[in-house]
């Protein structure tokens, strides 16, 4: 099966005042709310897709022990962006990657069953290539 990128599942952006974000893309922009953590982040649906706003001090800190295996990443510069991709293809990226040359940093399946894997760009960007179900988007 050929690798092919489908869109953009979801998209991150950082803010040191999360009350202010949420008030902007909720209120001004009118994106409905998924999910927050006070101090650490906002989600909001926009479109078929999801758009993320994190604290970048918060998502600079190593994940705990028991926690889900996403690498660090953001903060004053790379960002993140998570690439859409149909379940059957992501073996396709992982092999792609590897003979690329590039260290996948993190592979396995979310509590709902969604797989994502990691891995960075030249500009040490984190890049995430996951089945739509993460987001519970067909």
């Amino acid at each position: 099966m050929a690798v092919r990128l489908e869109g953009i599942l979801e998209t991150a952006l950082y803010a040191d005042d999360l009350e202010a974000a949420e008030a902007f893309y909720g209120d001004v922009l009118g994106l409905r709310k998924v999910t927050a953590v006070p101090g650490r982040h906002v989600f909001f649906r926009c479109g078929a897709g999801m758009l993320l706003i994190f604290d970048a001090r918060q998502t600079e800190k190593p994940v705990s022990g028991g926690s889900l295996p996403v690498p660090a990443h953001g903060a004053h510069g790379p960002g993140h962006v998570c690439f859409r991709m149909q379940a059957r293809a992501l073996d396709d990226m992982v092999d792609l990657l590897k003979k690329a040359g590039v260290e996948v940093e993190a592979d396995f399946f979310w509590a709902n069953g969604a797989r994502s894997i990691y891995f960075r760009d030249p500009a040490g960007n984190s890049l995430e290539c996951a089945e739509a179900a993460l987001w519970n988007i067909e």
